[in-house]
């Protein structure tokens, strides 16, 4: 018995995606947009203490950059309330999150609403932090480098404390939260691939 072979692919359209030349050229909001609705990221919600108390964001543009020295980056949005607290922090806290915390995912990612009006959800670090209770994982780090790109600031920052509450050992499937297409997925051992 043979296997099935793979669909063909259709050949990509290189006419339809030819650059545009000049200064200034870019692509279309819309068109970088649809690129990465097809790409899906994990979820953190990242917090900071400011002259205002503290403040949180959801975040999907949390990556690991290094091991050696500990180095993570992220960007946030010039439009959430949050940003000039976290882009003006010494320290802040990243949480790693799960399927587990998706109702964090959403408070995170809420306009207009006390994300600290629940005082048994979270509590500050002695360094002054919030860190939000139950979480998958949390990484307190060292803001080492800020740059403006576009409508966004992009950090990285240096791990110095971490707590792991549910840890996933190699090649487990785990319990992953991820954002894709403007909703909230779970992956688990349903969707392994290999």
């Amino acid at each position: 018995m043979t296997s099935p072979q793979p669909a063909a692919r259709p050949a990509p359209d290189f006419a339809a995606s030819a650059p545009a030349h000049g200064p200034g050229a870019s692509l279309s909001a819309d068109t970088f947009k649809a690129l990465f609705r097809g790409h899906p990221s994990g979820v953190a919600v990242i917090t900071a203490h400011g002259d205002g108390g503290p403040v949180a964001l959801t975040a999907s543009s949390v990556s690991s950059v290094s091991v050696d020295p500990p180095l993570l980056i992220f960007s946030i949005s010039a439009l959430s309330s949050a940003t000039p607290t976290i882009a003006a922090a010494d320290t802040i806290v990243v949480h790693l999150l799960d399927a587990d915390d998706l109702d964090l995912a959403r408070l995170g990612a809420a306009s207009g609403v006390d994300r600290f009006a629940d005082r048994d959800a979270w509590a500050p670090l002695p360094t002054g932090e919030p860190v939000f209770r139950g979480v998958r994982a949390w990484v307190r780090c060292a803001v080492v480098s800020r740059m403006d790109a576009g409508d966004s600031t992009i950090i990285a920052a240096q791990g110095v404390q971490a707590t792991i509450a549910r840890d996933v050992a190699p090649g487990e499937a785990g319990n992953a939260l991820v954002y894709h297409n403007r909703t909230w997925h779970r992956l688990g051992e349903q969707s392994r691939i290999v």
